[in-house]
């Protein structure tokens, strides 16, 4: 009997370690994930599911014959096909886990942000996270599932305020700005009227000069922001909306609005902290794009003409 015994013994560990030493049936990459406080019955059943082994048995099996019981460390494992089963435990022995990113792209509100965050895949509480406008700088940011978008977030506001203040000191002379936080209201106002990146100094200096000689901005954006908040207004703006009373219509109020109605990137902050050296005053688009820029009303009133012209072309 003893005998038996061995060899069925022998014959156990010979298939687990076939079974280890094989590759994965999964035809496809897979992204198993153990959650945290699960044991090694519920891994096994998701190793299975997810195609890692053909039954859960083999996996429990595998963990047990390595000794790597307490080494299931939770998290999301990226596990090519052809993969050794010994391979994948021992990526989750090293917890080799998985980064999942979330692109956060310059000059979205913190209410368009914070969408992103929601639907974002694996990433807890989104839907709970409250954001300040302007406080999050646009970049790539990684994280693991089951993180929480709490914690994405003091990252991200970590980042623009690491940004915004090594920009500042070294800030361009006579800026008409008495805190960081101007600069960053008025970045964000840069952000969102021009997406050519050479334009951007060339917009900052317009609303620096305004600033310094009194003018109001007269912002598009701006109006669009006091409307809905940061979302999308998904219409061209009336001559009411320029009148309507509200604390962002900066064809109304004097100065910056209360706060930014966006989140900059780095080069509209950069532009604002270091604007172009020139006595523009005035931009509208050219029809191609970009902008036409002008130090007096006049010339600002033919290249008004020269887009209208331009728009009633294309009618």
């Amino acid at each position: 009997m003893a005998a038996y015994a061995a060899v069925g013994i022998c014959l156990w560990f010979g298939i687990v370690r076939y079974v280890s030493d094989s590759p994965i049936p999964a035809k496809k990459t897979v992204y198993y994930y153990i959650p945290s406080g699960s044991g090694l019955l519920k891994a096994s059943y998701q190793a299975a599911r997810d195609d890692l082994v053909r039954a859960p048995w083999q996996f429990k099996a595998a963990v047990r014959l390595r000794g790597l019981e307490r080494s299931l460390y939770a998290g999301e494992y990226e596990i090519a096909p052809g993969t050794r089963l010994t391979d994948v435990l021992s990526k989750i022995q090293k917890q080799e886990r998985y980064q999942r990113h979330l692109v956060i792209p310059e000059g979205l509100s913190a209410a368009e942000v914070k969408a992103l965050l929601s639907s974002a895949f694996g990433l807890e509480g989104g839907d709970d996270v409250s954001i300040k406008e302007g406080s999050v700088l646009p970049d790539t940011y990684f994280y693991e599932r089951g993180d929480n978008a709490k914690s994405l977030v003091h990252r991200m506001q970590g980042a623009m305020n690491k940004e915004l203040l090594s920009l500042w000191q070294t800030r361009a002379a006579d800026l008409p700005f008495e805190d960081p936080e101007q600069a960053l209201i008025l970045a964000s106002i840069v952000e969102k009227e021009t997406g050519v990146p050479s334009e951007r100094p060339l917009v900052a200096a317009v609303f620096v000069n305004r600033m310094k000689k009194g003018m109001r901005l007269q912002s598009d954006p701006t109006v669009s922001y006091g409307l809905t908040g940061g979302l999308p207004l998904d219409r061209a703006l009336t001559s009411a909306d320029l009148r309507e009373e509200t604390p962002y219509n900066t064809y109304r109020i004097a100065g910056l609005p209360p706060t930014p109605i966006a989140n900059p990137g780095k080069a509209a902050l950069e532009a604002v902290l270091h604007p172009a050296d020139v006595n523009y005053l005035y931009f509208v688009a050219d029809g191609t794009g970009g902008h036409a820029f002008a130090s007096t009303l006049r010339a600002h009133n033919r290249n008004v003409a020269r887009w209208r012209h331009h728009q009633q072309k294309r009618r």
